[in-house]
């Protein structure tokens, strides 16, 4: 008989806001990397290339946390108004309610008297039942619901994060070309960490995550720096 591995814990509500965070830094590393390439590749001195990048991680740290907000904000009034008009089908056609929940419960593999005690222990509590039509129906669960200001601040703030590596070298007043050496090198380094780190939640293979970050975002920069090669302009991504 095989041995019982070791019970391993759920990740806990910290799911809710992993999108916000490996958003906020991916965007934050990406874009500003991205912005970087694109003025040097256009020609501008140091201190322009510095004024650029705080200027835009301020303002993606901004716009990505207003977004968010309001993302998160439409998607929570959504489901307050389906789980409205769910109570109202509850109150009013509770007969039909009670069809779908034993086709649903039917299709998961209940059958029998089993299905009928299950649909009838969930019928006869009104919450119970609203909650279950929710999760089963729309995919509503109380406990996973975010909220929208700790998804804002998250974004805005690990936004501000991510854009520090390919920034921080031009605060030492190196050559263009030189700081964007510096700037690959750390935010390469920092793409590839994220991923190894993202995998602490999603259990994928460290190795496979971390390669994969780093490709996108230096494929991406180095499409922008010969686009301002090409055009003489600032790109911003």
């Amino acid at each position: 008989m095989d041995e019982r591995p070791p019970r391993r814990p759920h990740i806990g509500e910290r799911r809710r806001y992993l999108r916000d965070v490996v958003l906020g830094v991916n965007d934050g590393l990406v874009s500003m990397f991205l912005l970087v390439a694109g003025v040097v590749g256009g020609s501008l001195t140091t201190s322009q290339v510095l004024l650029a990048g705080v200027a835009g991680a301020f303002a993606g740290a901004i716009s990505m946390g207003a977004g968010e907000y309001l993302a998160t904000k439409s998607q929570e009034e959504a489901h307050a108004a389906e789980l409205e008009v769910e109570a109202e089908h509850l109150h009013w056609y509770r007969d039909e309610e009670i069809a779908e929940l034993r086709e649903m419960f039917g299709e998961m593999g209940l059958a029998g008297e089993d299905l009928e005690r299950v649909v009838t222990a969930i019928a006869g509590n009104d919450e119970a039942m609203l909650q279950v039509m929710a999760g089963l129906e729309f995919g509503i669960v109380e406990h996973e619901r975010r909220s929208p200001l700790r998804a804002a601040w998250l974004s805005g703030l690990l936004f501000v994060v991510g854009s520090m590596p390919p920034v921080l070298p031009f605060f030492f007043d190196p050559a263009p070309t030189t700081g964007l050496v510096a700037a690959a090198v750390m935010t390469g380094i920092a793409l590839f960490v994220v991923g190894w780190a993202k995998t602490r939640m999603t259990r994928r293979s460290p190795w496979v995550a971390g390669l994969e970050n780093l490709t996108i975002g230096l494929v991406g920069a180095a499409a922008s720096y010969l686009v301002g090669r090409v055009f003489g302009v600032a790109v911003i991504g």
